[in-house]
């Protein structure tokens, strides 16, 4: 079995199982050493594979790795493309690059979604963390500790739920619950001069923290059209 074989092999398997895989099993299944599928996973993991684990605990593979095929109209590929090629005025490096790959599979099948061009004009300032740290934080409910100025400049350390982004032309935001203030607040990204990702989580908390802030502020906060 080839190595680009083993590869997909083992990110199905993942995908499939209900609990932490052992290299060994993996490796009965394939019929290859536990050597092999320890040196497989690890080159997996380098090209940003979300597999989760360590030697002699198992590995799985984080949810919402690989999604179901989706069947696109041209009208509807042509609308993702367009919004894909605004992505680059969020300023945000990760989401631009998973952009990119994106709008080459549905140019792939649709090519006139080519033809569609945005203007890339848009966030400049100075941002010190990585937004996509943010991002993950959000999607694994963990606590993220931050050294933080305000307006005046004053300098704060704050320990943050984070629950949301909102991308404006010339600044980005983060919807949190703030374990200082004991309630939601919002959080500039340029603002914020360092950013510590926690073990502690808010599991659970997420959607009825969002929907009481779009319930109280939304409005307040950002104007959207819903899709």
């Amino acid at each position: 079995m080839s190595k680009s074989a083993r590869f997909f092999e083992i990110i199905q398997m993942l995908r499939a199982a209900k609990a932490p895989m052992l290299a060994r099993d993996i490796a009965s299944a394939l019929e290859v050493s536990v050597r092999t599928i320890y040196r497989d996973i690890a080159s997996l993991q380098a090209m940003q594979t979300p597999i989760l684990g360590e030697p002699g605990i198992g590995y799985v593979m984080r949810k919402g790795y690989d999604l179901p095929p989706i069947n696109l109209d041209v009208d509807e590929a042509e609308a993702i493309a367009l919004g894909l090629s605004m992505i680059a005025r969020t300023g945000d490096a990760g989401l631009w690059r998973a952009a990119g790959r994106a709008a080459r599979k549905l140019n792939a099948v649709a090519p006139s979604t080519r033809q569609l061009i945005a203007s890339s004009w848009g966030l400049q300032h100075d941002v010190r963390v990585d937004p996509a740290q943010i991002r993950e934080a959000i999607r694994s409910e963990n606590c993220l500790e931050i050294a933080y100025g305000d307006e005046a400049g004053n300098q704060t350390q704050r320990v943050i739920w984070p629950l949301a982004v909102i991308y404006f032309s010339d600044s980005a935001i983060i919807v949190a619950w703030c374990v200082l203030r004991q309630g939601l607040r919002h959080f500039r990204l340029d603002r914020i001069k360092s950013c510590v990702t926690q073990d502690a989580q808010f599991s659970g908390q997420s959607a009825a923290l969002l929907r009481l802030w779009e319930e109280t502020q939304k409005d307040q906060t950002v104007s959207t059209k819903p899709l």
